[in-house]
């Protein structure tokens, strides 16, 4: 691991017991001494800490004025930016000419100003491609200075509020700028878990001292890598670079509740972003495969790169992201699968060791979504 990155608060983690692995570039805690299930199960009990300081954190500070820099980025994805209102936040695509998408991100209105926050594995090239196409109406500034914690679950409004009790007022996707004793934070009220809970940017002088005042409360736990993932596939939602990449399109994806009325056909700003031929005919025609969710029979789990078939042996696609739920205490899975396979219910054969194994179409989430709108 010589070559990777570190994070800033890497000797918290070796202090609190973390097992470091390699992940996009970084050296990352994937477990603590609790292990993958009970951090898991604690986050959605309690509250979970994440350090998710490898994700990527961008300022998108207008040239001249704030409309053009609005329209600008608009024109990257097939998502309504001028309807945000200041202090929201929203889930972007930047899709390429074919429709495929080239990373999944947040953006949040703050008035003068846009923050993005992108996919550790995708951050020089999303930063790059934000240059490319907005550089004659913003600057793209990276910031390199701050850490950014994820605080997840029930008592996460609790436990924060002790820090920055404005955060309490928050609603689901809310943004604000909070002092505190470790500096100014950039709260944002959302996450990667299905479970209540903030993301929270914090300079790195202070990150140290935040993190270890969230863990001394009885109801902060650290969680890492592991139970991040499992915690994700449980809540249904994407993770770059398996369920979805620039050979997925957003309506393959399921994603289509990302593309507001306004930027669909008819709508008052339709179109525009790159793949809209492609991308416009799928929403109104349908598309030849569909991300759905999977419950394989049995405790056994169904893990990515499994190939999936019907009962006559026709190949209908693959699993993309699959494991255990803790929380369902049942193997789940999410994966491709042709159209005509697609409907809820019903029943496919995944390959697993030279045995075809029945799997059930299932509806996405597996695990209801908490958050506080």
């Amino acid at each position: 691991m010589a070559d990777l990155m570190r994070l800033g608060l890497h000797d918290l983690h070796l202090s609190l017991g973390g097992k470091m692995v390699p992940f996009a570039g970084y050296e990352m805690p994937v477990q603590y001494p609790a292990g993958v299930m009970k951090e898991h199960l604690h986050t959605r009990a309690a509250a979970g800490l994440f350090d998710v300081s490898h994700m990527g954190q961008v300022i998108l500070r207008p040239k001249a004025d704030m409309a053009a820099l609005v329209a600008g980025f608009e024109a990257m994805m097939p998502v309504d930016v001028a309807g945000l209102a200041q202090g929201r936040q929203r889930y972007g695509l930047f899709t390429n000419d074919a429709g495929g998408i080239l990373d999944d991100l947040m953006f949040a209105n703050r008035g003068d100003h846009l923050f993005v926050v992108v996919n550790a594995a995708c951050k020089a090239a999303d930063i790059a491609h934000m240059q490319a196409h907005l550089s004659g109406v913003a600057e793209v500034i990276p910031v390199t200075d701050r850490a950014l914690l994820a605080l997840q679950g029930p008592a996460a409004e609790a436990a924060l509020a002790r820090i920055a009790p404005q955060v309490a007022a928050m609603r689901f996707m809310d943004v604000g700028i909070f002092d505190s004793a470790y500096g100014p934070l950039w709260v944002s009220r959302s996450g990667y878990t299905g479970e209540d809970g903030y993301e929270v940017s914090v300079p790195d002088a202070g990150a140290e001292g935040f993190a270890r005042a969230l863990l001394a409360m009885e109801e902060v736990q650290p969680i890492g890598l592991g139970a991040r993932d499992s915690l994700r596939l449980e809540a249904g939602l994407c993770l770059y670079g398996h369920d979805i990449d620039t050979t997925t399109t957003p309506v393959e994806a399921g994603l289509t509740w990302a593309i507001q009325k306004v930027r669909r056909t008819g709508g008052a700003r339709e179109g525009g972003f790159p793949g809209a031929a492609r991308i416009l005919a799928e929403l109104a025609a349908g598309t030849a495969r569909s991300r759905v969710g999977l419950r394989p029979e049995g405790r056994a789990p169904m893990r990515e790169g499994v190939e999936l078939f019907s009962a006559e042996g026709e190949a209908l696609g693959r699993i993309t992201s699959g494991g255990f739920g803790p929380s369902v205490d049942a193997p789940v899975a999410m994966g491709y699968v042709a159209a005509s396979h697609a409907a809820i219910g019903t029943t496919i054969f995944g390959e697993l060791r030279g045995k075809r194994l029945p799997l059930t179409v299932c509806d996405l989430p597996f695990q209801p979504t908490t958050y506080k709108r």
